[in-house]
């Protein structure tokens, strides 16, 4: 064997160093937020960054939603506990999804999306629940005035976004979010009802 070959052989410990996940660095973002990359999506910057801005606020406030199903799913109790935990596990996974889809399309339009709870927290205009267990007439009350805010914002920024030429983003919104959420306060509201 060559002396080469040996030492490759041997040298393990720098192999492992090479392995070993970098811990504790630091850099500088490479976009802030709020600051707009161009992307050429043929849409003018001006409506990249008025459809991010509304697409914040409508991810924050979808996530707002689906963190107050996930409680409610926590929280239930009563006769109508083992239906309405399903049906609230269920909605909490569709509004996951369109937080997804929400976030993504913020990232293709250039912009940044939203992530954390305390941004989160900050930016929704739906307003805090309690920390402890409610009734259920309460949380399915607080789960449609939730639902309403996301619509009402949710139909103003479909139209602006079709001002602007952006139909993407209109489409999202009323694929995604306007007709999901219109389904979702159908189911909760006939609950109410019972």
């Amino acid at each position: 064997m060559s002396v080469d070959m040996t030492k490759r052989l041997i040298d393990a410990d720098a192999i492992l160093n090479q392995a070993k996940p970098l811990t504790h660095q630091h850099a500088h973002e490479i976009q802030p937020f709020g600051h707009l990359v161009k992307l050429p999506i043929a849409l003018a910057e001006n409506v990249c960054r008025e459809s991010v801005e509304n697409l914040n606020q409508l991810l924050a406030d979808t996530m707002t939603l689906r963190d107050l199903y996930k409680k409610h799913h926590w929280q239930l109790a009563g006769p109508t506990f083992y239906q309405l935990h399903l049906l609230f596990d269920r909605h909490y996974e569709q509004q996951n999804e369109s937080v997804d889809a929400i976030a993504e399309r913020i990232q293709l339009l250039g912009g940044v999306s939203i992530a954390m709870a305390h941004d989160v927290a900050e930016a929704t205009l739906i307003p805090r629940p309690p920390r402890g267990r409610e009734e259920v007439p309460v949380q399915i009350s607080r789960l449609l005035r939730a639902h309403e805010i996301v619509l009402r914002e949710a139909r103003t920024m479909a139209r602006r976004a079709v001002e602007g030429g952006d139909d993407g983003t209109n489409d999202l919104i009323v694929s995604d979010v306007i007709r999901h959420n219109e389904l979702q306060v159908w189911f909760v509201q006939e609950q109410a009802a019972c």
